[in-house]
């Protein structure tokens, strides 16, 4: 009689079991993401920062990206079917199951690095704003030539007065003098 085996997973367990994926590999993993009726396959590429629950139906490992300056961490089940494949790119020696301490590391160097910055203020303009400052300075302009004009009228405008009282000055002492002749 023929023995039938059963197939539970669309997977390769054993395949996966064989990987011996370990904390400080560098992986590429295939996903497979759905959108509406089509799958396409996205790469998530980092290290690994733990391996959970041996070789169980339930084992698990999460893996650490750097994406856009921001760190990224995404734990995946070893036997999903949602992982197309899974690539080991490099294998580091390290002496930690868990390698959690790599967050605080990153974050550190980070912060010991923006110390070392300087900050700088240097980017380019758009159109519209440049037409913006230029109608600022513009009007800005015409402000301060429309005080200056005023400031020159108040002058004159001194000037008459002073002068008008000094003529009146005179035209007093003038007929002062007339009348004491």
């Amino acid at each position: 009689m023929e023995e039938k085996t059963i197939q539970f997973s669309p997977i390769d367990i054993e395949e996966r079991q064989k990987l011996g994926i370990r904390a400080g590999d560098t992986v590429r993993v295939w996903v497979k993401v759905r959108e509406k009726d089509k799958t396409r396959l996205q790469v998530f590429e980092g290290l690994v920062l733990a391996r959970k629950h041996g070789n169980e139906p339930g084992a698990t490992f999460t893996v650490r990206k750097i994406a856009s300056r921001v760190g990224v961490e995404r734990i995946f089940p070893l036997y999903s079917p949602v992982i197309d494949k899974i690539e080991i790119l490099k294998r580091s020696r390290v002496r930690r199951s868990k390698l959690y301490y790599v967050r605080e590391k990153v974050a550190r160097e980070i912060r010991r690095q923006m110390r070392k910055m300087k900050l700088m203020h240097i980017s380019t303009k758009s159109d519209l704003e440049e037409a913006d400052r230029a109608k600022k300075e513009a009007e800005a302009k015409a402000k301060t030539e429309k005080e200056v004009v005023k400031e020159e009228e108040k002058q004159v405008a001194k000037e008459k007065e002073t002068e008008a009282e000094k003529t009146d000055t005179v035209k007093v002492e003038a007929e002062k003098s007339e009348e004491t002749k």
